[in-house]
């Protein structure tokens, strides 16, 4: 049984958890830090490049992880009142052999007009060749009706082995895999579950500026934790936990988008990352991993391991801490709304909970199809695609920055990313009128917007809507001559704000 303990670094109390300790799996070598196991599964080719500072790290013990019950001090009080829907949670036993379900109120699939689907797609080891992929029978019919909350379960299963080769982690581990109608939806779940109003949240900042809006709205208190070229700063987090009111209940979460992040394409650094982790367990909050271009990363160095990966490193700790966000938009397609979540068994029924009584489960018929394509490529296919789709978007960056640097020299100041499709840059202009500092957001929506040039703002992505001069593009869709005329126009703008400076 748990012996009840009060942190002393947070008003928060708990009992201290007896860590379940994870099966061991007897074939455990240790290569670049990486179980043997998952290179023989074709693990991801970059957790086989793991920086040179993390050899050694990884101890060949079982993996100790949290309890179920170490997770009830960070539900929000709707999620410990939510009780589960009954019709849900007894559809998985419909598959029970010998049992005659009359229990869900499915529509007969004879009625359905669509009888077979086939369509074509590119080879990814040789995007010469197409292959013609056909949907019909039990396949299709999963497409066509109602399925389980959590995703089709052949998806569910494809996707865990996913995770399990991309981040060395076994589902043994104490985590498990829900699909969603892409990563934002669970991620809004997964909030929900979470706090409640008036707890405090640490946001990497500059931060997502489709996630803003969902914080703003929770009357909460939001810590902005400012991020560099290598990633959130662990340093500036430490500070206001060492300052924190002790009479107030610590932050019990970090969101962050550790790869290419949105807006700035910042990737955070390994050692960074094992900080932040440190922090986590030494202050008790959870890490949200939001990582929806974790496959778009093209930088020289080896992609640094995920939070997921990390915290099975050091294990003088139990894992559990990190939830993961993954999504299939970047690249598969946007349009299937499709993504997942990675995490402690806890948390993810209490998303599986709420996504049953809201839109009852992700699309079957985006699944079914995202499926087909999937499993027609194996992992390794998986794996050559997604180098494939960072290789594109590496390109596209490459010629935008060779436009800024033509014509934003002198006038604009940025670092080039090494992951996802946008650039964060700071526009060397004047302060606004009656404002200490620079502001972007009038430049852009007005005089830039009448040059013909559309950016994004980068107060959007500041959850205190701090006035700044930082702007972000996207150079995902836009084509070479139009990347270069849109700095073209950009320049022009700058330079008149300049100009007005002085007269």
């Amino acid at each position: 049984m748990p012996v009840p303990y009060t942190d002393h670094s947070s008003a928060r109390s708990f009992a201290t958890p007896s860590p379940l300790k994870a099966t061991k799996n007897n074939d455990v070598g240790v290569q670049n830090g990486i179980s043997s196991t998952f290179s023989k599964a074709r693990a991801d080719p970059a957790l086989l490049k793991v920086e040179n500072g993390l050899k050694g790290q990884y101890v060949d013990l079982p993996l100790e992880v949290l309890p179920d019950d170490f997770y009830d001090q960070f539900l929000s009080d709707s999620a410990k009142r939510r009780k589960p829907s009954q019709l849900r949670f007894l559809q998985p036993l419909e598959k029970t052999p010998g049992v005659i379900s009359l229990l869900a109120g499915k529509p007969n699939p004879t009625t359905f007009p669509i009888t077979s689907l086939s369509f074509q797609t590119r080879s990814p080891l040789n995007p010469a060749e197409s292959k013609t992929i056909k949907l019909e029978g039990n396949a299709l019919n999963q497409g066509l009706q109602y399925n389980l909350t959590s995703g089709l379960p052949e998806m569910v299963s494809w996707i865990t082995g996913l995770q399990e080769r991309s981040h060395g982690r076994k589902p043994s581990e104490g985590w498990r895999v829900s699909m969603g109608v892409g990563s934002q939806d669970v991620i809004q779940k997964c909030i929900s579950a979470l706090l409640n109003e008036g707890d405090s949240v640490f946001v990497e900042t500059p931060a997502y500026p489709g996630i803003v809006p969902l914080f703003q709205s929770m009357n909460i208190n939001i810590i902005e934790i400012p991020t560099d070229s290598k990633g959130l700063r662990p340093g500036a987090m430490e500070q206001v936990l060492d300052n924190w009111d002790p009479s107030m209940p610590k932050p019990k979460l970090l969101y962050t988008i550790p790869v290419g992040s949105n807006p700035t394409g910042f990737t955070a650094t390994t050692k960074r990352r094992l900080d932040v982790l440190s922090l986590a367990r030494k202050h008790n909050f959870l890490i949200l991993e939001d990582d929806p271009y974790y496959y778009l990363y093209y930088g020289q160095a080896a992609r640094p391991p995920s939070y997921f990966t990390l915290e099975s490193y050091e294990r003088s700790a139990p894992a559990g801490r990190v939830i993961r966000f993954d999504s299939l938009s970047k690249i598969i397609s946007s349009g299937f709304r499709l993504g997942f979540v990675t995490g402690p068994l806890k948390i993810l029924k209490c998303i599986d909970m709420q996504t049953a009584i809201s839109n009852l489960q992700p699309p079957s018929f985006s699944q079914a199809v995202c499926l087909a394509i999937l499993q027609s490529w194996g992992y390794e296919g998986f794996y050559a695609h997604t180098a494939n789709v960072a290789a594109f978007y590496k390109e596209r960056r490459d010629i935008f920055v060779a436009a800024m640097e033509r014509h934003l020299t002198g006038l604009a100041q940025w670092t080039v990313p090494e992951a996802g499709m946008f650039i964060w840059f700071r526009l060397l202009i004047p302060p606004a009128q009656n404002c200490d500092e620079p502001d972007s957001d009038q430049l852009i929506r007005t005089k830039a917007f009448e040059a013909g040039v559309l950016a994004l703002p980068g107060v959007v992505a500041f959850p205190l809507e701090r006035v700044n001069s930082y702007v972000r593009v996207s150079f995902s869709l836009v084509s070479a001559e139009d990347m270069d005329e849109a700095c073209r126009r950009l320049a022009g703008v700058v330079r008149e704000a300049q100009q007005e400076l002085f007269f």
